[in-house]
């Protein structure tokens, strides 16, 4: 009796020997596992507050946007920029040298007169048996880096009436500071915003570079087909044949698209209670960076409650403003001059890296790798600020630059 009860015995032992080493082995598998990032280290995920039917198509555009990659099957190109829309905005955020786009063929107001060139961008990759598209001779070119994404609804959601007291045509305020909307005609497919403003039969555009495009659906459906070379019903015209075809996309994935870009979130700030990011924040105002770089705007009313009569923080007063000789690219889009530029926003600036390959690429052509390096080549109507930057001290220099990264 005695040896099977030290079997038994025994058996337990090993029992507990196993189950103290399988308790071991998940307290150190949980060690090694990253926790998840912080939600302001983050530039993708919803807005808070949006329903259950609103988070089921926010879904359902954020694998449209990011895991739907085009091939030849299924209507890439034949010329193409990009194979999906998540190749330009990784993380949504911003884009990289290698993903930066080529604009050509409108050196003045006058419109592309390029268009039957390839115009008004530059498809640089093709299928096999395609050839790319060149740049034609006569036709001024500037690049495009891919923007981020986040906090875009709120944006869209601005009323022309804010965006038309923030301008100032005439300077009549004498602080050298003269923004103008970019007044252009749109494609009959939109859907006019409530409180459109329009002039002439043109409409206030605010998305892109040169604020070219008009909401996000304008954004999104010249994306399909300038990036991709994807057409649509509101875009069926070919990149590469110039001929009307099938739509290669449906209109539900443009929509779950648009509203993914709509309902992403606005940026969150970090580091905000911190006395060097408030020194700085207060600096950011003092040399005039305000002014343009508008830190609050309001929303409008939207059926979507989370976007609906929102304060929020974006940096931008949507505006173009005239950015001097050094950033004259001689390309434009609708009314804007070669060297207006509309506002970016900088909220999200300081993840920038995060998509970036883990540096800075900032202007509209990623020519700028520090945010000291984009400052100084402010010029125009942001000459006088950059010359009180560079008259700062060290220490203002650093907290401004220390509060620009928390945004």
């Amino acid at each position: 009796m005695f040896v099977p009860l030290l079997i038994q015995i025994y058996d337990i032992m090993k029992q507990l020997i196993l189950f103290a080493n399988l308790f071991v082995l998940l307290v150190s598998c949980e060690k090694l596992v990253p926790s998840l990032p912080a939600d302001d280290e983050l530039l993708d995920g919803p807005v808070e507050g949006l329903t259950s039917a609103q988070q089921a198509i926010f879904l359902e555009g954020d694998a449209a946007f990011n895991n739907q990659v085009f091939t030849a099957e299924t209507g890439l190109g034949s010329i193409f920029v990009a194979t999906s829309c998540g190749t330009c905005h990784a993380g949504d955020g911003k884009g990289h040298p290698f993903t930066t786009l080529t604009r050509f063929g409108q050196p003045d107001t006058n419109g592309n007169q390029f268009l039957n060139q390839g115009a008004p961008q530059l498809q640089n990759r093709a299928l096999p048996g395609f050839t790319p598209e060149q740049i034609p001779a006569g036709a001024t070119s500037s690049k495009f880096t891919p923007p981020a994404n986040t906090g875009l609804g709120f944006i869209e959601l601005v009323s022309d009436a804010d965006i038309l007291a923030m301008a100032d045509p005439n300077d009549a305020d004498g602080d050298g500071i003269s923004g103008v909307p970019n007044w252009k005609h749109i494609p009959d497919y939109l859907e006019e915003l409530d409180n459109t403003i329009s002039q002439n039969g043109k409409y206030i555009c605010r998305f892109g570079k040169k604020a070219g495009a008009y909401n996000l659906l304008h954004q999104t459906v010249n994306a399909y087909n300038q990036d991709i070379g994807i057409t649509s019903v509101f875009e069926p015209k070919d990149v590469y044949s110039g001929l009307e075809t099938d739509p290669e996309v449906s209109t539900q994935v443009v929509n779950d698209v648009v509203f993914y870009l709509q309902t992403l979130k606005a940026p969150i700030q970090r580091n905000q209670d911190d006395a060097q990011v408030q020194q700085g924040g207060q600096v950011f105002i003092n040399i005039g960076c305000e002014n343009c770089h508008k830190q609050t705007l309001t929303t409008g009313f939207s059926s979507v409650d989370a976007l609906s009569n929102k304060e929020f923080h974006p940096y931008t007063d949507l505006l173009l403003h005239d950015m001097g000789s050094g950033l004259d690219d001689g390309y434009t889009e609708g009314g804007a001059l070669t060297s207006e530029w509309r506002t970016p926003a900088l909220w999200g600036l300081g993840l920038s890296p995060n998509s970036q390959g883990g540096q800075y690429f900032l202007l509209h052509d990623g020519r700028a790798t520090t945010i000291q390096q984009a400052i100084e080549m402010h010029g125009g109507e942001a000459e006088n600020s950059n010359i009180q930057f560079q008259n700062l001290s060290q220490t203002e220099k650093d907290v401004l630059l220390k509060f620009l990264k928390s945004l």
